[in-house]
């Protein structure tokens, strides 16, 4: 199974790019695009700070399960 994540759909209504987005997580544009792009799976730093970026949602809103 690999966690996948609901954060960029997300993202659209919050912030204008995907560095604002980083820079509210806490961590690189690099991950966040390297993620976005499939090439870096979901590490728990990008859970922490996707926490911290949309902090009225919950982790099952944020991120699911596929196999």
């Amino acid at each position: 199974m690999r966690v996948k994540t609901r954060v960029f759909n997300l993202s659209r209504s919050r912030f204008q790019n995907i560095s604002q987005l980083a820079s509210a997580m806490g961590v690189s544009v690099s991950q966040v695009y390297r993620v976005k792009e499939g090439s870096r799976p979901i590490n728990q730093r990008f859970i922490v700070g996707a926490a911290r970026a949309f902090p009225r949602r919950r982790l099952g809103e944020l991120f699911y399960l596929e196999d």
